[in-house]
């Protein structure tokens, strides 16, 4: 099996629950479908069950699918275009994935997700429950976003963010972004087998436009920056290899492996950092800013300089230095109107410039996370 402190893939043998997401070009290329993918996958995952695994899938395709059926130019730029592709490719995503699965025995199960139904921290937990309870029978749970509803997710969401959702979401042990590419390459081209810090890749990996496709391997990186965040070991690995999934849970050198470190974020504060999208802005003092990234220290109204915004008591916001560089998201604590009548002022100074009472902090330390 090797040494975990001499083989760094040799830890990924005990992962019990895999979350896999595979991208347009690497499943459908063109909308049509690469010949045996499909059934590759199928295979693939079907050992990993029968190995004592389970799988959760998160997969691209359905606009590039609904593309090609009717017939479309290339990727819509429009929304509602986009939306329809979504809609009419959908099923026959999900009908090739059934067609795979059914000969080993296991059921497809669709689950669409929306950004907006997982900022919601009730919803965010009945999805985990809902697909607990699918990963207990044999079944397979084919996660995508709702593209078809969606509006800011079709134009800049991609589903390698959404897997980097999913997979703490689920619990998973690790994560596997499969594409069309051997992993992350250097400059010359090479194959980068692990990564201990993602900051240095940059300058190495890049966007890769397609007309069928959003992210590229710069997606994939900043899915696997996050989710490293949460503990998770996450591989970039080519969905070609013949058995690439059990090769990775093997410990084969396969695909670049990204090792986490440190302490990993808790699930309610990866939540807050990662799934929710901020309503608005607040730039705080140096003061502030010293509290909240070196102190652990609860953001106050007199370390406020400025507010941006239409936001509501318990909504997401971004804390900013002066100079504009993001320090930290949080739950604010008052609304936009209120928080604008709050800069610079001390804790004794709230009950009068408000006329009410609503605590000292704008953003308490167990709900603000520092990115920086």
């Amino acid at each position: 099996m090797g040494d975990p402190q001499k083989d760094p893939r040799a830890a990924l043998s005990a992962a019990r629950r895999v979350v896999v997401k595979i991208g347009s070009r690497a499943l459908v290329g063109d909308g049509s479908g690469v010949p045996g993918r499909f059934e590759a996958l199928a295979q693939d995952v079907a050992a990993l069950r029968a190995g004592g695994r389970e799988v959760v899938l998160v997969s691209s395709g359905a606009v590039a699918m609904g593309v090609k059926r009717l017939s479309m130019s290339g990727r819509p730029q429009s929304t509602p275009a986009l939306q329809a592709a979504a809609a009419v490719g959908q099923s026959r995503l999900l009908q090739a994935y059934e067609s795979a699965f059914s000969s080993h025995g296991l059921a497809v199960a669709q689950v669409l997700l929306t950004h907006a139904g997982l900022s919601d921290r009730t919803r965010y937990l009945n999805a985990r429950s809902a697909i607990d309870a699918l990963l207990a029978l044999p079944t397979v749970p084919v996660i995508n976003e709702n593209d078809t509803v969606s509006t800011a997710e079709i134009e800049f969401g991609d589903n390698d963010q959404l897997a980097s959702m999913v997979a703490p979401l689920v619990g998973a042990d690790v994560l596997v972004l499969l594409t069309d590419v051997a992993g992350v390459l250097d400059g010359d081209q090479q194959r980068i087998s692990v990564v201990d810090d993602p900051a240095t890749l940059e300058g190495v990996v890049w966007s890769e436009p397609s007309s069928v496709s959003l992210g590229g391997m710069e997606a994939k990186v900043a899915a696997a920056t996050r989710a490293l965040q949460r503990g998770l070991p996450v591989v970039i690995a080519p969905a070609a290899e013949p058995g690439v999934l059990q090769r990775i849970v093997d410990g084969e050198d396969l695909g670049t492996l990204f090792l986490p470190r440190g302490t990993p974020m808790a699930s309610r504060k990866y939540w807050i950092a990662h799934t929710l999208r901020p309503s608005g802005t607040l730039t705080v003092d140096d003061g502030a800013v010293r509290a909240i990234t070196q102190n652990n220290r609860s953001l106050l109204p007199a370390g406020l300089r400025a507010t941006e915004g239409d936001y509501r008591s318990g909504d997401c916001v971004t804390i900013c230095a002066a100079g504009g560089t993001e320090l930290a998201r949080g739950l604010v604590r008052y609304d936009a109107r209120e928080v604008e009548k709050l800069l610079g002022a001390r804790s004794e100074e709230i009950a009068e410039r408000l006329g009410r009472y609503g605590g000292d902090e704008i953003v308490h330390r167990d709900d603000l996370v520092v990115l920086a």
